[in-house]
């Protein structure tokens, strides 16, 4: 197995670059809702089992869906393939669990929009033109409008939410590296894998204390397919066809999937000040994808 069959992004010529690109956005987008759509969900089962009892069913719905969808090739593995996908493997953990207890805290848009500063944070960083600067300028000010945050006391659920966007970057970094290394979603299965076994332990001895019900129970498998076995199969994928740049400024579409989500399914009506956010994130989204097209067909 060699690393050069393995495109990190599309050649920049013709239709199939164009396709890969278009391919590589709405890949993020599909990712993105599906996260937003289970993270409401398992926050429908936070008053029975709590934000760690939804994350450990979904690191383990994780592990049992994503091991034989990637079949992954155990022997063929090197050390600093080990090492990456163990490091992912933690960062699974981290990034997972202290979204959820941001979100138990803080509430959904918040929690997110302070977790989005992660990759935010990559797009300021790897910006070479200044329209991907303005465009994520542009998509923090709309983040910041769309949740209006205000003076709170709740400093370790802000500091938590911190924790989770730190780990978001890391998971960008380290998946666009595996996605080079590995085929298909091999290290993500194995990551997965690693991480499920971390949680059994901790699972049964959350479950002994918090006996859950069906119905929860039910509700954190919902959220272990539409949070992590669908986001963490495409992004993947996406970091392949897209620059990280460009895909850290689309993760910019989560707080605004976060606010609509949040309408439909916990009822969470949009003021004015949200429908404004809304509107400056997809003005950013669509700057920086719309010039990254243009220089794709030259």
């Amino acid at each position: 197995m060699t690393t050069q069959s393995i495109p990190t992004q599309p050649a920049i010529a013709g239709a199939p670059a164009r396709a890969s690109f278009g391919r590589g956005v709405g890949l993020t987008q599909v990712a993105s809702l599906g996260n937003q759509l289970g993270a409401a969900t398992g926050a429908l089962a936070f008053p029975a089992i709590g934000p760690i009892g939804v994350v450990a069913v979904r690191q383990l719905v994780a592990a049992a869906v994503l091991v034989p969808l990637g079949r992954p090739k155990f022997r063929t593995l090197r050390r600093a393939d080990w090492i990456m996908v163990t490091a992912l493997a933690l960062v699974f953990s981290i990034m997972n669990t202290t979204v959820y207890i941001a979100i138990d805290r803080l509430g959904l848009g918040l929690a997110i929009t302070l977790e989005f500063l992660g990759p935010l944070a990559l797009v300021i960083l790897s910006a070479r033109r200044l329209v991907d600067l303005v465009g994520g300028l542009l998509a923090v000010v709309g983040v910041v409008v769309l949740v209006n945050p205000g003076p709170t006391s709740d400093l370790l659920g802000v500091a938590i939410g911190l924790v989770s966007a730190g780990a978001w970057a890391a998971y960008i970094l380290l998946n666009r590296r595996i996605g080079q290394r590995l085929p298909g979603v091999q290290g993500t299965a194995i990551a997965s894998l690693i991480s499920g076994v971390i949680w059994i332990p901790i699972s049964l001895a959350w479950f002994a204390q918090h006996p859950p019900p069906l119905w929860a129970l039910g509700l954190a498998v919902l959220c272990g397919l539409a949070s992590s076995v669908l986001p963490f199969s495409i992004d993947i994928i996406a970091l392949r066809l897209l620059p990280q740049g460009l895909f850290s400024t689309l993760q910019s579409m989560h707080p605004v999937w976060a606010a609509l989500v949040g309408l439909i399914i916990l009822g969470q009506q949009l003021a004015l000040n949200e429908i404004l956010g809304i509107a400056l994130v997809v003005l950013s989204n669509v700057l920086v994808t719309s010039t990254t097209a243009v220089r794709s067909r030259r």
